[in-house]
């Protein structure tokens, strides 16, 4: 086996995904992270079709389905909080196939965090300043002074990733934003929410609150339309203010919303945006997951991709001997098709996620009473979304999977899995 030792940057999902499948094959896995510790914030995550079929083969699926937000349903509300219409099943408008499953992406990160932390080297609370390519190996300057040589390095650092920078060039190549922002944070349980969510819409925009597993507690999340917004990625003060003015005359629920922004530890914002490369790889360096493919939030595809390409990544390694020219060149092949169904997915989401006029505003409410009242409610509900489910599944669905683990590569036993969360 060639190039046995690998850098991973990046403990979300895709990385320590990637590093139980390196192990497994008899890698040896470094990963780090610059979070002081594993970062347990987040949204919910959605694992679709070949994604179950990867994290079946892991051993985990069973605990994520019982680690699975279990939300019970949700209602389109309007700005003061008032019903327009409920929907007795979560799977449906989230667009979820028989055996599908959604999970909190922390309680994601600390399963597979579990799963692999005895196999692997984790070095949190630093990252890569820096990588020199030679004929031989990468060698790594890290944030905390440390200098390491790797055989490979593996960029799984997400859509601003620093390894993509470092090896391939600027954000400006190759994020594509979408011109929609998208901010999450945890508030407390104003209204009293048990496994359900409230979503509601104003012109450009769309909020969500929702309670699944924490008592006390619930997820805001707002989306908005604003092209041209400049901002730091970097400046969580900042992103706060941008969602504090950018929705401070709504009226209605949304000033309780806004209340929470400005001491919540747990603030998250970006950019709606893909992220598109010609190559996967440059020399030893490649990337995985939405550092090198991002679909946006709006595919809801973005964890399934990155289990599916640490599947791919991890696999074509191991079949190549550790050949990486070949690996990587396979890896994107493999790939490609899958990535550009799942992209264009999130652009047409984006399409669906609220109205940009206040024509189109009047139209979805007057569309929704409409629908209410109709004597063929849940009959037509479920035809409207179940040809978009239908969509979404033949997309998460879109890929084959090899079987890697061939008689020349004898995989090692798993570690114990995680059965629940502490």
């Amino acid at each position: 086996m060639k190039n046995k030792h690998i850098l991973i940057s990046g403990a979300s999902i895709a990385g320590p995904a990637l590093g139980y499948w390196l192990n497994q094959y008899g890698f040896k896995v470094t990963i780090v992270e610059k979070a002081p510790q594993l970062r347990l914030g987040g949204y919910r995550v959605d694992v679709r079709g070949k994604a179950v079929e990867v994290a079946t083969r892991m051993g985990i699926m069973d605990s994520i389905r019982l680690n699975a937000t279990n939300m019970r349903g949700s209602s389109l509300i309007n700005i003061r909080g008032e019903r327009l219409i409920s929907f007795d099943d979560p799977d449906l408008q989230g667009m979820r196939a028989p055996g599908d499953a959604e999970i909190m992406r922390g309680d994601l990160s600390l399963l597979l965090y579990d799963r692999t932390r005895q196999d692997i080297e984790y070095i949190f609370d630093t990252s890569i300043v820096d990588l020199v390519q030679t004929p031989d190996e990468v060698i790594v300057r890290l944030k905390d002074g440390g200098v390491r040589s790797f055989d490979l390095v593996i960029g799984a650092d997400g859509l601003h990733s620093n390894v993509r920078r470092l090896a391939f060039g600027s954000d400006e190549e190759f994020v594509r934003s979408y011109g929609c922002y998208l901010a999450i944070y945890t508030i407390p349980n104003f209204f009293g929410l048990d496994r359900w969510e409230w979503s509601g819409f104003s012109k450009g925009a769309v909020f969500n609150i929702f309670n699944c597993n924490e008592p006390g507690k619930a997820k805001a999340l707002f989306m908005f339309d604003a092209p041209g917004l400049a901002y730091d990625y970097r400046d969580v003060s900042q992103q706060k203010r941008i969602v504090m003015d950018r929705f401070k005359d709504e009226g209605g629920i949304v000033p309780l919303l806004l209340s929470a922004i400005p001491e919540s530890p747990d603030f998250y914002f970006d950019s709606i945006s893909q992220v598109h490369m010609d190559s996967l790889f440059s020399g030893r360096v490649a990337l995985l997951g939405d550092a090198g493919y991002c679909p946006s939030p709006a595919s809801g595809q973005g964890t399934s991709l990155a289990l599916v390409g640490a599947y791919v990544l991890a696999g074509e390694l191991a079949a190549a001997g550790g050949d990486y020219a070949v690996a990587f060149r396979r890896y994107g092949e493999v790939m490609k098709g899958f990535v550009v169904r799942n992209q264009e997915l999130g652009r047409d989401g984006l399409k669906r996620m609220f109205p940009r006029t206040s024509t189109g505003v009047m139209i979805q409410k007057a569309m929704l009473w409409l629908l209410n009242r109709a004597p063929l409610r849940d009959r037509m509900m479920r035809m409207m979304f179940g040809k978009i489910q239908k969509a979404v599944d033949a997309v998460a669905n879109g890929i084959t999977l090899k079987d890697y683990s061939g008689p020349a590569r004898v995989l090692r036993k798993p570690s114990p899995g995680m059965l629940f969360l502490a």
